[in-house]
């Protein structure tokens, strides 16, 4: 089970970090209401991509998070590591996955439509980031707790 924790949380690593090499241009641009258009037309071409163009292939990332969800709820009930930490791994995984589901996917699909105004594109794109973020922290904390149950 830990082998399957470790390697779904480091899959859903290794995608936030990929997203957030687009994401990351949107804070060079903290004190304007409205991203340059180079920064937006480059994460909506990454998001539409990703989110559009790359089906069936995209659902690789929702079926991950399911599954180590999952496995994290599993291994709450089953697992040997102390109550506290199987309950804070499970927290850690469905967070971010819920996040992503319903919020973080769905405006990363309208940004890659390109269908509003700039500034609505922009408030997307810093939503985006910041959702990003908050995952990212999230999923590095739960593979050190996968590392640290694995080592006990």
């Amino acid at each position: 089970m830990s082998a399957l924790l470790g390697a779904g949380g480091g899959f859903l690593l290794a995608v936030l970090w990929m997203d957030l090499l687009f994401d990351v241009q949107v804070l060079r641009h903290r004190g304007s209401a409205v991203l340059p258009e180079d920064v937006l037309a480059s994460i909506a071409a990454y998001y539409r991509r990703v989110t559009t163009n790359a089906r069936p292939l995209g659902h690789l990332v929702a079926l991950t998070m399911v599954v180590t969800t999952v496995a994290a709820a599993v291994a709450l009930f089953r697992g040997g590591a102390p109550l506290w930490m199987r309950a804070a791994s499970l927290v850690l995984v469905a967070a971010p996955a819920g996040l992503a589901a319903r919020r973080i996917v769905p405006d990363a699909i309208r940004l890659g439509a390109r269908g509003d105004t700039p500034e609505v594109q922009s408030a997307l794109a810093r939503a985006i980031c910041r959702g990003h973020l908050l995952c990212l922290a999230s999923i590095a904390a739960f593979i050190v707790l996968q590392i640290a149950t694995a080592s006990r």
